[in-house]
């Protein structure tokens, strides 16, 4: 149990206790309803994020399209800042609602980094992957059914690197984009945090929403944005372009390694889990 010091005599900031690390494999865990309920959780929500982000990518280069909007096309549909929005909101929301059941990841990268902070088993986190894989195949594919001649006239959605980037380029992108993401989610859901704040109402899936939200603004130019492989594969399986394959594997190393060092940062630089350890361990032996 820790306790944080009252600041200025003005609040007053509760205990706090850091959960146990989760058991690498636990396999009593998959004898409860809750770890299905949760995986479930995770299919529907990625599935539903899919489909809202990819269907707006769509109907921006549909609206946007010169051959089809002749007077002002430059200026039509929602824009690179409306796909920000639809990406970041929808993320927003769905962490909002999934949050109490699952985890609300919707994002093998950020499961990835939980993983690694020993905040899920290994169990949870590969079926968390999976259904996570498996909602974003279906939500694209039912902007595929709703919108087949305009899905595959303007791309299905896919990720891609854009000309004139390199592969270094490509993949720093998504390394640093998805390090800033995971890092607010660890930042959004630290117990020390919440409990040292307490007279502020923050809610978690705001920023890691708006973290989103600027991350597209960043790199939209560049790969299209990624920063969730499950995002990138299942417009990719829908899609089934060569071009939606050629750099593909940059959209799972780049999150991964990100996500990785958001972890490892949190962990042992910020909440300098390792300097505890070390100093639990020499208490014990004293």
């Amino acid at each position: 149990m820790a306790k944080d010091v009252e600041t200025g005599g003005e609040y007053t900031t509760k205990d706090y206790t850091d959960p146990p690390p989760a058991a690498l494999i636990d396999v009593e865990e998959i004898t409860k309803w809750s770890l299905y309920r949760a995986v479930i959780a995770e299919f529907v929500a990625t599935m539903l994020f899919l489909y809202v982000t990819v269907a707006t990518v769509i109907g921006y280069k549909h609206q946007s399209d010169p051959n089809v909007n002749t007077t002002d096309a430059a200026c039509s549909g929602v824009g690179i800042l409306g796909i920000a929005w639809a990406f970041g909101g929808m993320i927003f929301i769905l962490v909002y609602c999934t949050a109490g059941i699952s985890g609300g990841h919707i994002n093998p990268a950020v499961t990835f980094g939980l993983f690694l902070a020993r905040k899920v088993s290994l169990i949870r986190a590969v079926l968390y992957i999976i259904a996570q894989c498996l909602g974003a195949i279906c939500g694209v594919g039912l902007v595929k059914g709703f919108q087949k001649s305009y899905y595959v006239r303007y791309g299905g959605g896919a990720n891609e690197l854009s000309s004139g980037y390199s592969h270094g380029t490509g993949l720093a992108a998504e390394i640093i984009g998805t390090f800033v993401l995971v890092y607010t989610v660890f930042s959004a859901t630290d117990p020390k945090r919440n409990a040292r704040d307490s007279h502020v109402p923050v809610l978690a899936p705001l920023p890691i929403g708006f973290a989103v939200f600027m991350v597209h603004l960043a790199t939209i130019p560049i790969t299209g944005t990624g920063i969730n492989p499950a995002r990138s594969f299942g417009a990719a399986v829908i899609y089934n372009k060569d071009k939606a394959w050629d750099d593909h594997w940059i959209f799972w190393v780049g999150p991964f390694i990100g996500a990785g060092i958001a972890a490892l940062y949190h962990q042992f630089v910020l909440r300098a889990s390792a300097a505890k350890a070390m100093g639990s361990s020499y208490r014990s032996n004293m």
